[in-house]
């Protein structure tokens, strides 16, 4: 199988970087000075249990200057980023190749081949022009959730938390267990990342939002940890406000998650306090992944009628500390 990784910064990386150490065919995609120490000196992943001791000499290209096609592409961009690559990435398929849309949040086919009274309808808050609709073959994409705490702490350098709930889940966007899926877990899981298949990647996506679909844009606003939100009582009440009406947006869709807003608060609280992707992009002064993560719930509760007064109150104010990010450069 060849792989590209379009997209190589913390988690993509990660990816490529395993993929590489275990002798796959695999070739990582990288712009800038990410792309040139890479090129350089390699890929060096810091971690107690998922890192390596040595650097990684990791096939690194920039954008175009891929070399045929691949079996598989890896998307490692956030999805705000998607649309302008899409038609690139589509290119580079091989007969019959897959596209595995890994990113955080509620994507923009999550109406596509389902049976549900939505069946057809369009998130616009992640694909306003219907430009990924057009351009990304159906039968080409795979579902993902990453579950692996990562960063990029400087060009060709990547810091890894190492915890139980680690893993890549992959599913179908119609449910069912394919020898696809079978095939992608018996490369990757071998490298070093567990990798579940699962019957439905709705509801695993679901279950990660809940998480940070709250917490990356209350992170983001404070610039906290999530556990620190978790543990001052004023933003967990915020919250558990936020949560609940994920809750609600989810059930009606027909996802019930056997969960609660505290058991969720005290499940972040536990985890490893590394900065989430979203702080990271504004330490770093680049656009916020808001619509996936917050505006997209926001479009599901509009077209089943369901309130979402707290979850627009933080979009609101994430999305005009993005606008001073993108509009003005400013960085925190």
């Amino acid at each position: 199988m060849r792989i590209l990784i379009y997209g190589a910064g913390a988690v993509g990386g990660f990816f490529g970087g395993i993929l590489t150490a275990a002798g796959a065919d695999v070739t990582l995609v990288a712009r800038g000075a990410h792309h040139d120490v890479m090129k350089q000196r390699g890929l060096i992943l810091e971690g107690k249990a998922s890192g390596r001791p040595d650097p990684i000499r990791v096939k690194v290209c920039r954008p175009g200057e891929e070399q045929g096609r691949y079996d598989l592409v890896v998307v490692g961009l956030k999805s705000q980023q998607i649309a302008g690559a899409a038609a690139h990435m589509v290119s580079l398929l091989a007969k019959d190749g897959m596209i595995l849309l890994g990113q955080n949040g509620l994507p923009y086919w999550y109406f596509e081949k389902l049976d549900s009274p939505l069946r057809g309808s369009r998130l616009t808050s992640v694909d306003p022009d219907g430009t990924l609709a057009k351009t990304i073959p159906l039968d080409a994409i795979i579902g993902g959730v990453t579950n692996k705490p990562a960063d990029l702490v400087e060009p060709g350098r990547i810091r890894l938390a190492d915890q139980a709930t680690d893993r890549l889940v992959i599913g179908e966007l119609d449910n069912r267990i394919t020898p696809r899926l079978q095939a992608i877990k018996a490369v990757i899981e071998p490298a070093g990342c567990p990798v579940l298949l699962s019957d439905n990647i709705r509801a695993v996506k679901w279950r990660k939002l809940m998480s940070n679909g709250v917490f990356n844009p209350l992170a983001a606003i404070t610039q906290s940890t999530h556990r620190q939100i978790g543990d001052f009582e004023p933003t967990r009440r915020v919250a558990r406000l936020m949560i609940d009406e994920v809750l609600a947006v989810a059930a009606s869709v027909g996802i019930k998650p056997d969960t609660n807003a505290d058991q969720l608060i005290d499940d972040v609280r536990s985890r490893v306090g590394i900065l989430s992707s979203t702080l990271q992009d504004v330490r770093f002064g680049r656009e916020l992944e808001l619509d996936a993560l917050v505006n997209s719930v926001i479009d599901v509760g509009r077209l089943t009628k369901v309130a979402t007064p707290y979850l627009e109150i933080a979009s609101a104010c994430a999305g005009l500390l993005n606008r001073r990010i993108v509009d003005d450069g400013v960085a925190f």
